[in-house]
């Protein structure tokens, strides 16, 4: 049974991009390897009010590759799969190529 986590208020649901331990080559990469600490946004939710009762909509939206805390978020598993879940505000920016 496939579960989907729709995060409330202004949370966002991320998962985690793994780097890889290999190359393409078949050798095997240190894991001191400086790397980004990144994820993929899955899910986002509507968004926090302020005391005017003013809908503050979420900077992010699915899909999007965004940087991450070193520390922080809610640990969540759904099946097989692991999100962390982060408040909009903690999440440091976006990622382009």
């Amino acid at each position: 049974m496939a579960k989907r986590l729709i995060p409330s208020l202004n949370r966002v649901l991320v998962e985690k991009i793994l780097p890889p331990t290999k190359t393409n080559t078949g050798i095997l990469l240190p894991e001191k390897v400086a790397k980004l600490n990144s994820g993929k946004v899955i899910a986002v939710g509507p968004g926090a009010r302020d005391r005017a009762g003013n809908l503050i909509p979420v900077t992010v939206k699915e899909g999007d590759n965004v940087l991450l805390p070193e520390f922080g978020g809610t640990q969540v598993k759904l099946g097989e799969k692991e999100f962390i879940l982060y408040r909009d505000e903690d999440i440091l920016g976006t990622l382009h190529d």
